[in-house]
């Protein structure tokens, strides 16, 4: 094992976590500000963008196929010393995400009216949702590119220099968002048409930037011939991984469009209720998806290193630190809930609504955090179909049935629906826990020696 791979193999769970902590922090943050202008500009708006921005979502899973596939196998090649072949998975996944994305985002511009009248939205909500996915839908190449540089960058542990760009991005975007909604200066009000704009030209930022990165950290350029000469065992060992992967999320954020119906059908205040509550929880969850990233980068190398105690033990430790950190921080929000909300909307009735969600939260958020920590893990291990089993039973067979139960047929409203949704995270997380404790890497090595057996 050389200097270079050494330093791979032995980076901390700290030195790879903070800088995606904020990262992360400051992405979802663009988010929050983005509903918060919106919401003081016009409710409607802010719910027809909170619509819109799950349907973009939906189409961004088709960039996380390769991305996440990428992550796992860069990160196993560094961690077996294969530094080469982590380069020439750099490039696969740059030209597949390259082609996925002019594909989405043609698909987008052209049918989103359509796509956005599947959530039975009406008025001026669909109509400002309808601005939003027309000019950042046409943008979704960008954050496909994004997400795959992003990608190679992270699982050769170069954390920070993702940060800085997500800083950068922050800040054209929400300069633009301020822009857009409060005139300030003198310039015209945009509302949803100026935010959506500003999105665009964050993304362009990104892209820009992490194409300089990865030169400037990896010596690797990146040119136009890569996009035409992608090995097909690279595109069939990326897929293997992403395509189960993506399947989970897919189920998730399908799930997700059938309980917004239901909260439609609820009425507009819960909708805008779920809006901004979706985006507080996403404070409770954080330090979470950052640990729980970090955790799937050193897994990987373990994996790849044939370190499996070590991996194990990883998993486990990170589990706890989650755990208690999400009760934490959904604890302080749900006690500080009414100055939150009021942040957002000075509506009594939206108020009302989100008040005991909040504490629904408090016990959701442990459960969300077992289920991300260890079905990440779970998948830097090589066992990706058994999240996608799981997930797709409980999301459907728990958080979908049960939200129509509590939420509508026995009119909890808002607060059934979250306690449907609590329920879902547990199942998954507990049957996540059992499965890592299983050591799945054992089963796998398993397989390969009955394999092997079967063909001489």
């Amino acid at each position: 094992m050389d200097a270079r791979t050494n330093k791979f193999q032995e980076q901390t769970l700290f030195n790879i976590t903070w800088p995606l902590l904020i990262e992360l922090t400051l992405h979802m943050g663009m988010g929050i500000m983005a509903t918060l202008m919106l919401s003081h500009y016009s409710d409607d708006a802010a719910s027809g963008v909170g619509v819109a921005n799950q349907l973009l979502n939906i189409f961004i899973l088709v960039f996380t196929v390769t991305s996440i596939g990428a992550t796992v196998l860069i990160s196993q090649s560094i961690g077996a010393g294969q530094l080469q072949k982590a380069r020439q998975l750099s490039r696969s996944v740059f030209s597949l995400n390259f082609w996925f994305g002019i594909i989405v985002a043609v698909i987008v511009f052209l049918f989103g009216d359509h796509l956005l009248r599947l959530f039975d939205i009406h008025g001026k909500v669909f109509d400002y949702g309808l601005i939003f996915v027309r000019i950042c839908g046409a943008s979704l190449f960008l954050e496909s590119l994004s997400l795959a540089l992003s990608a190679v960058l992270r699982s050769h542990g170069y954390t920070k220099e993702s940060m800085v760009v997500t800083v950068i991005m922050d800040l054209i975007s929400i300069c633009g968002n301020i822009i857009a909604t409060t005139g300030i200066l003198g310039l015209p009000i945009t509302g949803v048409i100026g935010v959506s704009w500003a999105m665009v030209a964050a993304r362009t930022f990104a892209v820009i930037a992490l194409i300089y990165f990865v030169y400037k950290r990896l010596s690797l350029k990146l040119k136009i011939s890569d996009l035409f000469h992608t090995k097909k065992e690279d595109i069939r060992s990326l897929l293997s991984i992403g395509i189960p992967s993506a399947g989970e999320n897919l189920s998730y954020q399908l799930s997700q469009l059938v309980i917004t119906g239901f909260v439609v059908s609820i009425g507009t205040s819960a909708l805008a209720s779920r809006i901004y509550l979706l985006n507080l929880s996403m404070i409770c969850y954080l330090f979470t998806l950052a640990i729980a990233q970090g955790t799937q980068l050193l897994v990987a190398r373990y994996i790849g290193g044939k370190q499996f105690d070590r991996a194990l033990r990883r998993g486990i430790r990170t589990l706890k630190i989650a755990m208690c950190a999400s009760f934490i921080a959904s604890l302080i929000l749900a006690l500080i809930g009414s100055p939150v909300l009021k942040i957002f909307t000075d509506d009594p009735q939206i108020i009302a609504i989100g008040l005991p969600v909040l504490w629904a939260i408090v016990v959701t958020e442990p459960g969300r955090a077992m289920n991300i920590v260890l079905m990440n893990a779970l998948k830097s291990a090589g066992d990706v179909r058994f999240p996608v089993i799981i997930g797709i039973i409980s999301m459907w067979g728990v958080a979908v049935v049960l939200s129509y139960i509590l939420g509508v047929h026995f009119e909890l409203g808002l607060l059934g629906i979250w306690i449907a949704q609590g329920a879902d995270e547990w199942f998954r997380g507990s049957f996540a826990l059992r499965r890592w404790m299983t050591k799945p890497w054992e089963r796998k090595a398993a397989k390969m020696k009955l394999r092997a057996l079967k063909s001489s």
